[in-house]
């Protein structure tokens, strides 16, 4: 996220608009938001219906087995069309803005 925020400049540039989606309640994103000083929209999505239907859901991996969201990057037209997919297991690995940047380069 602290990528996304040091490179928005660029990636807005591009037509990039980064939206960060996560299971925390909106008042959770909001605080997260003022602490680190994002500047980009944070949603909530607490009962995981966009996350499931991006087929994203790490199942019993949140706090008291909760489930929460694989750590994924989209790239998605103004059609609405996804036209790439950065996925992992890993929730510390993360598409870097550099990387985000390159394919959408080649996807123009």
């Amino acid at each position: 996220m602290r990528g996304i925020e040091q490179n928005l400049e660029q990636l807005n540039a591009q037509g990039i608009r980064p939206v960060a989606i996560s299971v925390d309640s909106p008042e959770t994103s909001r605080n997260l938001v003022q602490q680190q000083g994002y500047t980009f929209p944070f949603l909530s999505d607490q009962h995981t219906e966009v996350i499931r239907r991006y087929d994203l859901v790490h199942a019993g991996a949140g706090e008291n087995g909760r489930d929460i969201s694989r750590p994924a990057e989209f790239l998605i037209d103004s059609t609405g069309t996804v036209r790439w997919v950065h996925l992992t297991e890993n929730y510390w690995v993360r598409a870097r803005p550099e990387q985000v940047l390159d394919v959408s380069k080649l996807l123009k």
